[in-house]
């Protein structure tokens, strides 16, 4: 079984394998930006029939959140000593055991330690959202404030009766123990279930890691990892993710210039439709189905994602999301991926040195 960390929570899946726990030394601010201005120097790479080439398995090799903490305010970058900080903590982390009392709720759904953890080192960038500058995502329309708060409201109701409130945890904050379960338990959800409740009366209760299920576009890992993987044909591109704990998926990007497909089709994954503008692959994804969430957008997210090789070993994603029913303004994402043929010298904890922490533990 893997651990890993999604946003806040933590999410065991049923679908996974061990990996090894490692935090990774810290890189540079100028390394981090060479991608950027390399690609200005360096010739693009083509595919036998003259396309700008993306193939290769590519990672992220940095963990930067998607948007930026409060704390840091209009603070694009971190300092290098902040950074230092930030993975110190996290090594602190990797060594630490916080066994709740047996028995109690805390412990059974704590059970697995961190040597199930992984980290990746920090990034350079505080946020991955770069437009707004306060790396931060618009305010929601009012409606979808409505939606949320009601969706809050419900999942806190079923919390009611369980130890998360009687010890007034932060995930009952705004709601109040009451030993008799909540008069609202058989209700259904207020629309399609993608995130976890306090119930289990079949799978869609669960949340859609937990159905080992992705929760599509767009995908920017984790920070234990993921990678994709490019494949190009004359005419055609196609995206391995893997991700999660089983939840790995393919995109089929059509290059063919044809229009989107009607209103009425709805895809998981959208609808991907891709262009070459110079060296940039650019794709317009449309056609979600309702039964994605991806920060409160579903069926009306519209994506605009830029793919640019920026050289021999660096890729560059940019995302633009809008969905008028959810935010106010759009707002732009962008990460950097490291090509996996690059021989990799910056773990510092093996899969063998985890083993070995395993067995001193036991």
């Amino acid at each position: 079984m893997r651990k890993k960390l999604w946003g806040s929570m933590l999410i065991v899946a049923i679908c996974g394998i061990a990996v090894s726990t490692v935090i990774l030394p810290p890189i540079s601010r100028a390394s981090a930006q060479a991608p950027v201005n390399s690609a200005a120097l360096a010739p693009a790479l083509k595919t036998p029939w003259g396309e700008p080439d993306l193939q290769g398995i590519w990672t992220d090799e940095t963990d930067t959140p998607l948007q930026r903490p409060p704390k840091y305010a209009n603070q694009e970058f971190f300092t290098e000593a902040q950074r230092v900080e930030i993975d110190k903590a996290r090594s602190e982390i990797l060594g630490r055991e916080r066994r709740a009392e047996r028995g109690t709720e805390r412990d059974v759904s704590g059970s697995y330690n961190n040597v199930f953890v992984s980290f990746k080192r920090t990034g350079t960038r505080t946020s991955l959202i770069v437009d707004p500058p306060n790396g931060r995502m618009p305010p929601l329309m009012s409606e979808a404030q409505k939606i949320a708060a009601a969706e809050r409201e419900f999942r806190l109701a079923l919390l009611q009766s369980t130890e998360t409130c009687k010890n007034e945890e932060p995930a009952c904050r705004g709601w109040r123990y009451d030993p008799m379960p909540s008069p609202r338990r058989a209700e259904l959800a207020l629309r399609y279930n993608t995130a976890r409740m306090n119930r289990n009366d079949g799978p869609e209760d669960s949340s859609l890691a937990e159905r080992c299920l992705t929760g599509g576009l767009p995908e920017f890992g984790t920070n234990n990892g993921s990678f994709r993987r490019i494949v190009q044909t004359p005419g055609g591109i196609a995206i391995f993710y893997d991700v999660g704990q089983g939840q790995g998926w393919q995109r089929n990007i059509v290059m063919n210039g044809s229009p989107h497909l009607p209103a009425h089709i709805r895809q998981w994954y959208g609808d991907s439709r891709g262009r070459w503008e110079g060296n940039t692959l650019v794709i317009d994804v449309t056609n979600f189905t309702p039964k994605t969430d991806y920060q409160g957008s579903r069926e009306n997210l519209h994506l605009v994602e830029r793919w640019t090789r920026t050289g021999p070993a660096s890729l560059e994603y940019v995302v633009t999301a809008e969905d008028p029913i959810v935010w106010t303004l759009p707002w732009t994402a962008k990460q950097e991926f490291t090509s996996r043929a690059t021989p990799r010298t910056d773990f510092i904890t093996s899969r063998a040195a985890s083993r070995e922490t395993m067995v001193s533990r036991e």
